[in-house]
């Protein structure tokens, strides 16, 4: 009764999606109407590694600001930072979170809505080490990280200007390790998106094969199991990043070391149910690969994954039945080792972050059929990992 309900919720909503698409400028409406979303402003905030230990050449987060005809990528502001590993904006989009590779904390910025520069706000100590992912909860009163060194997730309360306030929580994740006898030695959680509502919140954890899910309690600033708390991966998988239908029942996430893609049915108590496994590689290759980031099209029409090592962009076309996906293809990433891409929130371009061959890419996003082509737009920057759009 409870799915049932979940799914009429949804398809209302994937309703008013479509009616958004069968109009013209639907691709703007579509990112004014996402949970969370607002039009356009034209700034990108890029993070780079910066450390010796991660073989980096990045100097920090750098901000852009993206000519909304043309697309050209002016500099406006760097900011010294070390490896800001992933960057996220507030509910508000007036302020913009770090989390930050081999630290221990947590980076609060507020953002200046006409330049688009930040102002350092404060630094908060997230209780463990390697931080990898940073997300707001639906309330705009916390902020979620992933220690992946120290396998535990934190929550860290936003105060009323933006600032981060001392470490409401610190949840240890537990497991057994998966069989990789480097990379599963211990838990790593990798990611912690919420769902399009806000209610809960995945962690696939890279080390124990899992993918935990959580809500977060408002009145005490803690993470609360969900009923159904975790589901097994396949040994080896490592669940490393997972994404969501913006308005169906239906989750994705991203295994690591065994580059597949899983499908799952998504309930309303937070419940997940696998129902397809995909290899994100071609038939034949043969040569090392891990994957890196997964993201849903605005539209939730398309869904792309990132490979290290065949250095591509797989997509994927979305039942808007089942939620199931069939292959579209692979477009070369531009460079080496995507770690990280991001999808503009027009939905109209897709940049690709190429650690190792320090630049990042634009492509054009077919709205008819999600196919990738290079615009002919490069940044150059050193070691870039994350962008999130102003």
């Amino acid at each position: 009764m409870l799915e049932n309900r979940t799914r009429r919720r949804f398809l209302a909503q994937f309703g008013a999606l479509s009616a958004a698409i069968s109009t013209p400028g639907w691709m703007s409406q579509l990112a004014r109407a996402q949970p969370g979303g607002a039009a356009r402003s034209g700034f990108a905030y890029v993070g780079s590694f910066t450390s010796e230990s991660r073989n980096a050449r990045g100097n920090g987060i750098n901000v852009y600001r993206v000519d909304p005809v043309s697309g050209d990528w002016g500099h406006v502001q760097r900011v010294d930072e070390v490896n800001p590993s992933f960057l996220a904006l507030d509910r508000s989009r007036r302020f913009l979170y770090s989390a930050h590779a081999d630290m221990s904390h947590a980076t609060a910025f507020a953002i200046d809505p006409t330049s688009g520069r930040l102002t350092l706000l404060n630094r908060e100590d997230t209780g463990g080490t390697n931080g990898v992912h940073v997300a707001v909860d639906a309330s705009n009163r916390f902020l979620v990280v992933s220690n992946y060194a120290s396998g535990s997730m934190a929550v860290l309360p936003i105060n009323e200007d933006g600032s981060l306030g001392p470490r409401s929580d610190l949840f240890e994740l537990q497991g057994s390790p998966g069989p990789h006898p480097t990379q599963q030695t211990s838990s790593h959680p990798h990611h912690n998106p919420f769902d399009p509502e806000g209610r809960f919140l995945l962690v696939p954890d890279k080390g124990l094969d899992k993918v935990f899910v959580f809500r977060v309690d408002v009145a005490s600033g803690t993470l609360v199991p969900a009923d159904t708390p975790s589901v097994s991966a396949q040994p080896g998988a490592a669940p490393r990043h997972a994404d969501f239908h913006p308005a169906l029942p239906y989750a994705y996430v991203l295994n690591e070391l065994d580059s597949t893609l899983a499908v799952y049915d998504y309930s309303e108590n937070g419940a997940l149910r696998r129902k397809q496994l995909l290899s994100t590689l071609p038939d034949g290759f043969t040569e090392r690969n891990t994957t890196a980031e997964i993201a849903m099209h605005p539209s939730g029409r398309f869904l792309y994954a990132s490979n290290r090592g065949h250095n591509s962009i797989v997509a994927y076309a979305v039942d808007q039945t089942s939620g199931e996906l069939s292959l579209l293809g692979w477009t070369p990433s531009g460079g080496e080792t995507p770690r990280y891409f991001g999808i503009d929130p027009s939905g109209t371009r897709l940049y690709a972050c190429n650690q190792d061959s320090d630049n990042i890419v634009a492509f054009r996003i077919d709205p008819a059929t999600g196919a990738l082509t290079p615009v002919g737009q490069v940044a150059e920057t050193g070691s870039p990992v994350t962008i999130v759009f102003g």
